[in-house]
């Protein structure tokens, strides 16, 4: 998959470049799971871009079940970049991104600066 390892703030995080092929179902995600896993990275950042809208509809059930599977193997999970259009066609989106920014297993950002924002201040 050609991901970048580093290392922020005492995270180890794996990062998806924004060119490449689209994440379209759970397989996929398995594959960029198990990467997480072989680099020992405690954090996975993926482009929104880089991400078929079908996870974006809830009800495909696919963003269910790929943050089932990180959760499982306790590895968090980051979407950066701007999913606006998704969210104002979905008020469940928007109410599933709100909860999960809430929280520490699943982060809807808009961009990297605010990645490295809340890595910094422990979260």
């Amino acid at each position: 998959m050609t991901a970048m390892v580093t290392r922020q703030n005492g995270t180890t995080v794996l990062k998806l470049p924004a060119d490449g092929p689209q994440l379209r179902e759970v397989e996929d995600f398995v594959d960029l799971l198990g990467e997480a896993m072989a680099n020992e990275a405690d954090l996975v950042v993926i482009p929104a871009d880089r991400i078929a809208d079908k996870f974006f509809q809830l009800r495909s059930g696919l963003a269910g079940e790929v943050t089932q599977k990180f959760v499982n193997y306790r590895t968090r999970l980051v979407i950066i970049g701007d999913i606006s259009t998704h969210t104002a066609d979905s008020s469940a989106l928007a109410a599933f991104v709100a909860e999960s920014n809430r929280g520490d297993q699943l982060w809807f950002l808009p961009d990297r600066a605010t990645l490295d924002d809340r890595l910094a201040d422990g979260d």
